[in-house]
């Protein structure tokens, strides 16, 4: 799952890659003018407590894939700059992060030279949208200027129609009613304003500690007509905290009222956003999550962990994570009768520590 940070320029987009990721400040990922790309480790105290609780020889966290997308230009008449680039290195993204500044710098300037995360926002999106409505033009141009028309065309033709006129009106593809077959249809020409999608707003620390956030109401009128869920986070100052000996690090947040890093937060709404759910896996080797989407079945979870496992699944031994949180051992787990032993079918949970047990 790729995760793209999207924005305009001088958002501190690429602090948040910095933050989310782990890496030291203009430490290059990719070549000349390509985006960074990173993955950043998930917080998870059952992960935290787990491997307190069996010592492994390794501790793996769930990942979140980062890519750093470069950002682009936009002055007052509207006019663009880099958004081909832009939107080139959006189209691999799963899902996409808007980086939205609402801090107040003398040193970095705003393009526009104002800060409104509103008006951000919606420059962003528009570009994204003008790029699905071009993408549109060129297939029906494509199927018009074929030899022969048929009646598969025709109603492919129909279908695009209707979604020209929908993002005209300013609509996302992902907010459009399709029915399941059209939105398989709609699928493959890979519309940008069908990517799920999370804003976050960067906040200095004076905004962040009285919570006031620049023109917030239009911000969140806009969020919710594109159904885009809104965070916020204090990115430069939680990069500097994260980069304090680790006994500081707590104290720095405590003052700053930052109840949790920012990855944690960010992972949280992804998850959220993506419907994802993690799994976890426990021994002496290795304490590990591992992250699904929600309803998988057990068989496909194992499939996971490796192909093996899936081709010769038996049973799967579930555990949930509170129990053993509550009574301290997976011995008296099993004293209590809380260890079950599910089938292919059983829906896994988030939280559920498994053992897989199969054969080949």
């Amino acid at each position: 799952m790729k995760i793209g940070l999207i924005g305009l320029n001088q958002t501190g987009k690429t602090s948040l890659f910095d933050l989310l990721t782990g890496r030291d400040t203009g430490q290059a990922t990719g070549g000349k003018g390509s985006a960074n790309i990173g993955s950043g480790s998930v917080p998870d105290e059952r992960i935290d407590f787990l491997s307190a609780l069996y010592k492994p020889k390794k501790t793996i966290y769930a990942k979140i894939e980062l890519t750093d997308v470069a950002g682009f230009s936009v002055s007052g008449d509207g006019h663009s700059s880099g958004a081909a680039k832009f939107l080139n290195d959006v189209r691999p993204c799963d899902a996409l992060v808007h980086v939205l500044r609402a801090f107040e710098s003398d040193s970095v300037l705003h393009d526009l030279e104002s800060v409104d995360p509103a008006r951000d926002l919606e420059a962003v999106e528009t570009e994204m949208l003008f790029a699905d409505l071009e993408v549109i033009e060129k297939r029906i141009g494509r199927i018009k200027a074929g030899k022969k028309v048929t009646k598969e065309n025709e109603a492919e033709i129909a279908l695009l129609e209707r979604c020209y006129a929908w993002l005209e009106k300013g609509g996302s593809m992902r907010d459009m009613e399709l029915s399941e077959d059209e939105r398989v249809s709609v699928r493959n020409f890979a519309f940008l304003t069908d990517k799920p999608r999370l804003a976050v707003v960067n906040m200095d620390e004076k905004q962040w500690e009285s919570g006031a956030i620049p023109n917030e109401d239009a911000l969140r009128a806009l969020c919710a007509g594109l159904s885009i869920p809104l965070i916020a986070l204090c990115v430069e100052t939680e990069l500097e905290i994260s980069r304090l000996p680790e006994e500081d690090r707590q104290v720095f947040m405590e003052d700053m009222g930052i109840e949790q890093p920012g990855i944690a937060i960010l992972a949280r709404a992804v998850y959220a956003l993506l419907g994802l759910v993690s799994f976890l896996t426990v021994g002496e080797d290795e304490v590990r999550a591992w992250t699904i989407e929600e309803g998988t079945i057990a068989k496909k979870a194992a499939g996971k962990v490796h192909s093996d496992i899936e081709r010769g699944f038996i049973r799967a031994e579930v555990v949930k994570y509170d129990s053993i949180r509550e009574l301290g051992s997976m011995a008296k787990v099993k004293e209590k009768g809380l260890f079950r032993l599910e089938g292919k079918e059983y829906v896994v949970v988030d939280g559920d520590i498994i053992n897989f047990r199969f054969n080949v």
